[in-house]
């Protein structure tokens, strides 16, 4: 006689999960591939009748399609867990693409952006209360503020949140106003980087440092140049290293106050709030500096990383609803933007310095 296999409730719930991620994986596929056929067709078509045209990478055109699609029809709730998937996909991409450094060129370049990050760091964080004060913010809507854009945006904050207690509605007011000015650097860093006539490497390193997500510093990077988008990804890497650091401070300060949860080891904390991607990404550049892969190996790993910012890039769009970020108040905004303006100004200044005595 034949028994009835039993499921049980674990094994149950993660098949409901997984298959509930299939239509929103196949959506940020479909969007991914749809701007990578239209950067394949406007290049073939400028190619065969010899016309003129940009080559704008599919990285554009996927995030407008995700935009239209997000602001005018908008994503279905059955849609939303797999478009979610899309900061996954980020991190395993980025965590791939350490097989195209070598460990020395990242060595190199972090050392130089770690310098650089710290000096706009300092001036972010100091800039950013200053704006928070003189609109009249709330001191915790103004450190997340402050946080996240100093570090790595929506990542910063939602780590600090809790490890400051903010209130919800503080913590929606950043990520909006954050989001917002993310969508704007896709298509203002590539025209001024174009119209200062910077090279992928300067360019790359600007990205990484000013650009607060990181998934717009990576399509930031990548809509300039290829070599320009694997520069933006390593310096925002570098970045994201010290959100643990960051955070902790933070927190200190506003147990120190009264307005906090007191933090006990604080060793743990800086392990849970640290990003393990980049930990991914320094041993997949490890293993390729110490020929542990072949070329055939190392050519599907950057192929991989391709595909996972296919996914991701598409999701960025997908997820930037519009409406919702401009009703969140013009304040936030204001000093967001303000500060902003001021660091990518910052960071440019100091990307010439370097550029010019470090010869990046």
């Amino acid at each position: 006689m034949a028994t009835a296999a039993i499921r049980s409730p674990k094994a149950a719930s993660f098949g409901h999960r997984t298959i509930a991620l299939i239509p929103g994986l196949l959506l940020l596929a479909a969007v991914g591939y749809a701007g990578k056929f239209i950067e394949q067709s406007i290049n073939a078509y400028a190619k065969a009748h010899h016309t003129p045209f940009p080559d704008i990478e599919f990285v554009l055109w996927a995030i407008v399609i995700g935009l239209i699609i997000a602001n005018t029809i908008g994503i279905p709730r059955i849609f939303a867990p797999g478009v979610a998937t899309y900061e996954f996909w980020l991190k395993a991409g980025i965590v791939l693409l350490g097989s195209r450094f070598l460990l020395g060129d990242v060595l190199h370049l972090g050392g130089i952006s770690l310098l650089l990050v710290a000096i706009a760091l300092s001036l972010s964080l100091a800039f950013m209360h200053l704006l928070g004060r003189a609109f009249k913010l709330k001191p915790k809507l103004t450190s997340l503020l402050a946080i996240g854009s100093a570090i790595c945006g929506v990542s910063a904050i939602i780590a600090a949140k809790p490890s400051i207690d903010a209130d919800d509605e503080d913590a929606s007011y950043a990520i909006a106003a954050i989001l917002a000015l993310g969508a704007i650097s896709l298509f203002t860093f590539p025209l001024i980087g174009h119209a200062l006539h910077l090279s992928d490497k300067a360019y790359g390193l600007w990205a990484g440092l000013a650009v607060d997500n990181t998934a717009e510093a990576t399509a930031a990077g990548a809509l300039y140049s290829d070599a320009a988008g694997k520069v933006a990804v390593l310096a925002k890497t570098t970045r994201n290293a010290l959100i643990g650091f960051i955070v902790l401070a933070y927190a200190i300060y506003w147990s120190s106050r009264g307005q906090a949860q007191v933090i006990g080891n604080k060793a743990a904390f800086l392990w849970n709030k640290f990003p393990k991607f980049v930990l991914g990404f320094l041993l997949i550049s490890l293993l390729a500096t110490v020929g542990f892969f072949a070329k055939p190996q190392l050519a599907s790993l950057a192929n991989l990383s391709r595909w996972a910012f296919l996914l991701t890039f598409a999701g960025v769009g997908l997820r930037t609803n519009l409406r919702e970020l401009g009703a969140q108040g013009w304040r936030p905004f204001a000093v967001g933007a303000i500060g902003e303006a001021f660091i990518a100004l910052l960071t440019l200044g100091l990307v010439f310095g370097a550029d010019h005595y470090l010869k990046l």
